[in-house]
């Protein structure tokens, strides 16, 4: 029975780390149920009674926490200048290659390093859609025909 206690005090001290390192309560749920797990070693229970223990505790404490959770740590992503490109049109200025590593594209009066999300080739001249940014590249599709 000791060797089940240190298993789940190791799965313990795993979700423990886990949170440590991400500050995001992803593992925390983990923690519950493992300690729940040790308390089944200590009343003698068989493994698979501490399995069941262990995920029955883990669901619940998740179903139970999980949505109050996400409330407080949703974090508001801060919008930046260029996220008013996504949506909006632009012009192909350099016929876009993204084998080559090739592309340009107006946008709003801004010259732009473009790729496509397609990975197709797209002409000087065509008129695309901003579907994303990566980095300082935009990630661009053909404008789907209405």
């Amino acid at each position: 029975m000791l060797g089940y206690a240190i298993l789940w005090l190791a799965v313990l001290v795993a979700a423990i780390v886990v949170e440590a390192v991400t500050y995001q309560l992803v593992a925390v749920w983990f923690g519950g149920g493992a300690v729940a797990a040790v308390v089944a070693v200590a009343l003698h229970a068989p493994l698979l009674v501490q399995i069941i223990v262990f995920v029955v505790v883990t669901a619940a404490l998740i179903i139970a926490t999980r949505p109050f959770a996400r409330r407080v740590l949703h974090t508001k992503k801060v919008g930046t200048n260029a996220d008013r490109l996504i949506g909006r049109d632009a012009v192909i200025t350099q016929a876009i290659q993204n084998q080559v590593g090739k592309g340009q594209a107006n946008a709003m009066g801004q010259i732009w390093t473009a790729r496509s999300v397609t990975g197709e080739d797209i002409g000087e001249g065509e008129t695309v859609e901003v579907d994303h940014i990566e980095g300082v590249k935009l990630m661009v599709r053909r404008k789907a025909n209405t």
